[in-house]
């Protein structure tokens, strides 16, 4: 299989859908490490003139580990045959497991960015900036906050700290030829 390069505005697909329907596998590498972990909480848009994708990986999870030591990641998209998989690398955290080879997944890279022979699309992302999510910055919703912030994170996306979000510029985008 071989991947071809669009530009942002030859995409021709609803992001909206893709975020939140198909989710990504936010992939970043430490040495020989690669960590993807299930992405559903996510914008795409222009930011400082250029593409960007904002992604929010909370403190705790071992996918923010690997990427605040890496300058890039990469947001893949599958086929819904892989849903199941998806959810895996959503639920399990690659401290415990291999998920890579728990899945049978196979890293290609752009450059220095991993991403997935199985992947559909690829997202290569480089990282502008990261910040941290606060309880002030919601201005005063506890309702919004006491829901998704603070105790145990649950598998739906409640609890547990409050979200890094990596805004990043989308360096290429790689689509892939059947």
């Amino acid at each position: 299989m071989s991947y071809k390069k669009i530009t942002p505005s030859e995409l021709d697909e609803n992001i909206f859908d893709m975020i939140s329907k198909d989710w990504f596998l936010m992939t970043a590498q430490k040495n020989e490490i690669v960590n993807p972990m299930t992405v559903a909480w996510a914008t795409m848009g222009i930011l400082w003139q250029k593409p960007v994708v904002i992604a929010a990986v909370r403190p705790e999870r071992y996918t923010h580990e690997i990427a605040s030591q890496s300058d890039t990641f990469s947001l893949t998209v599958f086929d819904k045959s892989y849903r199941k998989m998806l959810g895996f690398c959503g639920t399990k955290s690659g401290r415990d497991y291999d998920k890579v080879k728990e899945c049978g997944l196979h890293v290609l890279h752009e450059g220095e960015t991993p991403y997935f022979e199985e992947a559909r699309l690829a997202f290569i992302c480089k990282k502008l900036c990261v910040f941290q999510l606060k309880e002030e910055d919601f201005l005063g919703n506890k309702e919004f906050t006491g829901k998704w912030y603070g105790g145990e994170n649950s598998a739906n996306g409640e609890g547990g700290g409050y979200h890094h979000l990596y805004i990043a510029e989308i360096t290429d985008i790689l689509v892939k030829e059947e």
